[in-house]
């Protein structure tokens, strides 16, 4: 179970957050709803932060920050203004997030070979074809 509700949260919570991002209004600037999304997420995570370490101390934790966590959320804004302009731009919810994915699963392939040599398998070329082919039966 500790292998599987992970990613289940994270389909779950992709779910949520693809059908919240197509429904940000069209008229509404997207930074100014990303203040929004970022005060809630804030507050959230303060909350669970207490919640799970309740003799936690924020400043102790932010004693150990590195550069990971700037570039995250630096990363996270680009993720989710790219969907919200997408969706602007009449990307269909079906279909934005299976292109990206498939982009995704190739770069990260070449990231994972370069960066942390994780094996470039045969079954993995395999599966970066199947996604090139989706996108072409995306294409049709």
């Amino acid at each position: 179970m500790s292998y599987i509700w992970p990613i289940a949260l994270v389909v779950v919570s992709n779910i949520l957050y693809q059908i919240c991002a197509k429904s940000v209004p069209r008229e509404m600037d997207a930074m100014a709803s990303m203040t929004v999304t970022y005060l809630v997420g804030a507050a959230c995570s303060a909350g669970m932060f207490f919640i799970l370490n309740p003799d936690g101390s924020l400043l102790r934790e932010y004693a150990k920050l590195n550069a990971a966590p700037v570039l995250l959320g630096i990363s996270v804004v680009g993720l989710e203004v790219g969907f919200i302009y997408a969706y602007k731009a009449g990307w269909p919810v079906s279909t934005a997030s299976i292109v990206q994915s498939a982009f995704l699963s190739l770069a990260l392939l070449v990231v994972g070979a370069l960066l942390y040599q994780e094996a470039v398998t045969p079954s993995k070329v395999l599966g970066a074809a199947i996604c090139l082919a989706g996108l072409y039966f995306l294409g049709k």
